[in-house]
């Protein structure tokens, strides 16, 4: 039935819009985007799988503010290229060593009879789906303009299944829901959880990346890429039809992009395959993204880290330098003349004790949280100048710190937590850069906690997404690399600007302090959020019962410890933290060999299982290595893998390190219950491993010499 609604429609086509049809395929033919002018001159395009139909006929155009003539219909075709393209490009660090980029190019320009102006839409189509975009050429009739909303449609085919979080214009730090379509309406406000900042516009608009799936088996991603000068775009779906339409970030009057042709909206992605494991292997998002703009690059290095962080998120210790003081204004604040608390957690001999950790086992760097004055009136005040980036607290001797790093070959990581005052933030720039810089400081967290200042403006609308691009560009300058929480969720940039080694933008392991996420929350991010790049998740916490660090906070990580170890092959980043406290990786230093042992940079990525919610199964190949390292991560209910090693070199034999559930273990009543155990394999080898509810595995496979 389905494809003779394809060939009904491809009939249609060719009756009353034959002129205007155009068709493009994919280079290995799977996938058929058709584009044509509906009556009245409407944009409209339809994608196809293998003769399934994935998007019906969608509308495609943009609203204009104060203007007699919006740029939706009354178009003409003036011309159209198709083009091929293919190349191999090297990225600085990665999930492989080598990403192809081959797709199919049309580019359909538009003219609009009544106003003159021309637009062009872009579409590449690639193996594993669709990208297009909006063009505004230089022209006298269209130079500066401001969007009221963006209009392109996803017009989905039934009541699919899907993975989704609240749309929200300052946070995405949201526990994923399961459900139909049709339910988001009535599950929207139990999804809606509370955080330091967030604005919801609509009971079933949602965020990207969207991960959905047929009843027929397709399953289907929707999102963005390359980011730059516009606003974040969310979906607003209308539940009676089953489309998705595209709802952007507002700024503080409610505009949604001030625009100067000539200039480009971001790339609107579309994946589709029938396997789930195609999905996590797409690079469409990196490759619908201009080239690295950093000549030199041998600065931009993995890293591997520890932190005096997690002490203060579960409530054990504290950012703040004293309990005394009403307020803070920095420049006049005395802390020479205040009590200090006994559980302010950045000072010199705590910090000394990261460091000899992370020295002692092989970490390269040490972050450290509440290290300068600010912090014990930063939050919710509506206060423009917070921090200086500079200034230490008494106990905190930065030369002092700087040296005793460098002595033991580790370096220190830079903390900026601006919240949410960003033209505060870039005031101190250049200067916070500098002092980074002058100290040996090559990476930092920022952080935009709170709402936004300038007052009434959000954390994704277009005016802060420049702001996040100013601050990653400049950092280039000063060569830091940035690790940037709550800023706005990743779209590929990284390819651009390799410096950007890490993102949060999601519900991370911090949650997991604040009363927990659900078990099965990292078998939905590899689907969603880390589509657009890497995220700093912080995982490696072995102590689940949270009480033990803070009496008065009852949390629980909801994960096994072996689930904690396969994160780190799962949840792929070149920024990866080992968040747990020295003193609970000295009760299991078994288990912790496999973080000290986990590369953080691939040749190569294999994608063993997947499917969203329930479990993912991956291994990667150790970049200038022949060492392997597999990582599972499971569900709420427990099950085997069973899977082939055929991904290992023929000839050669390995040893396998296989960190597991034991049989007993659970993400919440038996966390901790492991097994280690080894084994001979080669590539014909078959494995077949047990994973707990909430619970997973990591594999250490390396070469017999």
């Amino acid at each position: 039935m389905k494809f003779l609604n394809i060939l009904s429609l491809s009939i249609l086509l060719s009756i009353f819009n034959f002129v205007n049809a155009q068709e493009l395929k994919s280079p290995n033919g799977e996938i058929t985007m058709n584009f044509y002018l509906e009556d009245g001159g409407v944009p409209t395009y339809q994608l196809s799988y293998k003769n399934q139909e994935v998007i019906k006929p969608s509308h495609l155009g943009l609203e204009m503010k104060d203007d007699e003539k919006s740029l939706l219909d009354d178009f003409e075709i003036l011309k159209t290229e198709n083009s091929t393209f293919n190349e191999i490009w090297t990225p600085v660090w990665g999930e492989e060593k080598e990403i192809q980029n081959e797709y199919h190019e049309l580019a359909v320009s538009l003219k609009q009879n009544q106003t003159n102006r021309t637009i062009i839409i872009r579409f590449r189509l690639f193996n594993e789906g669709l990208g297009f975009r909006y063009e505004f050429p230089s022209q006298e009739n269209l130079v500066y303009f401001v969007i009221k909303e963006e209009r392109s449609q996803f017009a989905m085919t039934g009541d699919h299944t899907a993975f989704w979080i609240p749309g929200d214009y300052d946070s995405q730090e949201y526990d994923y829901t399961k459900s139909k379509l049709s339910e988001i309406r009535s599950k929207f406000d139990n999804a809606v959880t509370g955080n330091a900042s967030q604005i919801q516009f609509s009971k079933t608009g949602v965020q990207t990346a969207l991960m959905m799936k047929t009843e027929n088996g397709l399953y289907i991603n929707l999102h963005e890429a390359a980011l730059i000068d516009y606003a974040c775009m969310h979906l607003n779906l209308d539940d009676e039809s089953m489309v998705f339409e595209s709802w952007l970030t507002p700024d503080a009057r409610g505009d949604k992009g001030y625009m100067q042709a000539p200039c480009s909206s971001p790339w609107r992605t579309i994946m589709v395959s029938d396997d789930a494991r195609d999905i996590l292997a797409s690079r469409i998002t990196l490759n619908l993204n201009e080239p690295c703009e950093i000549e030199d690059t041998s600065w931009i290095k993995p890293v591997k880290y520890i932190g005096v962080w997690w002490e203060m998120i579960t409530g054990k210790s504290s950012w703040a330098y004293t309990n005394d003081l009403p307020s803070v204004q920095l420049g006049v604040t005395d802390y020479s003349k205040v009590k200090p608390n006994d559980n302010h957690a950045a000072n010199n001999a705590n910090v000394k004790r990261y460091i000899d950790f992370a020295s002692e086992h092989g970490f390269d760097g040490v972050l450290v949280e509440g290290w300068n004055e600010g912090w014990e009136d930063w939050f919710g005040k509506s206060k423009d100048y917070v921090f200086d980036f500079v200034t230490p607290y008494p106990d905190f001797d930065v030369e002092e710190i700087h040296h005793y790093a460098k002595s033991k070959g580790v370096k220190m990581i830079m903390h900026h937590e601006t919240s949410g005052s960003v033209r505060n933030y870039e005031r101190h720039l250049d200067k916070a850069y500098q002092f980074m810089k002058d100290h040996e400081y090559n990476a930092v967290k920022s952080g935009y906690v709170g709402n936004i200042l300038p007052r009434g403006e959000y954390h994704y609308s277009q005016w802060i997404v420049n702001h996040y691009q100013y601050a990653l560009e400049k950092a280039v300058e000063y060569e830091v690399m940035i690790n940037a929480h709550e800023a706005v969720r990743p779209t590929g940039i990284c390819r651009t600007y390799p410096n950007l080694i890490g993102n949060e933008s999601a519900r991370g392991t911090e949650f997991q302090a604040f009363g927990g996420s659900k078990p099965n929350h990292v078998t939905v991010l590899p689907f969603t959020r880390l589509i657009g790049g890497p995220m700093d998740y912080t995982p490696g916490i072995f102590e689940m019962d949270i009480s033990k660090l803070n009496p008065n906070n009852n949390s629980h990580v909801n994960s096994t410890l072996a689930n904690q170890l396969a994160l780190y092959v799962t949840m792929y980043s070149p920024l990866q933290m080992a968040a747990d406290l020295p003193e609970h990786y000295e009760q299991f230093m078994d288990a912790f060999q496999f973080i000290k042992d986990v590369a953080i940079d691939w040749n190569k990525s294999a994608y063993l299982e997947a499917e969203p919610g329930d479990y993912v199964t991956i291994a990667r190949q150790e970049k200038g290595s022949t060492n392997w390292f597999v990582g599972n991560v499971n569900g709420t209910n427990g099950r085997t893998s069973t899977f082939n090693l055929d991904f290992l070199e023929k000839g050669k034999k390995y040893t396998a390190t296989i960190y597991a559930d034991a049989k007993n273990a659970h993400y919440k009543t038996n966390p901790q219950a492991y097994t280690i155990s080894s084994k001979k394999v080669n590539y014909k080898s078959k494995l077949s491993i047990w994973s707990a509810p909430g619970g997973g595995f990591a594999i250490s496979i390396k070469e017999i010499k």
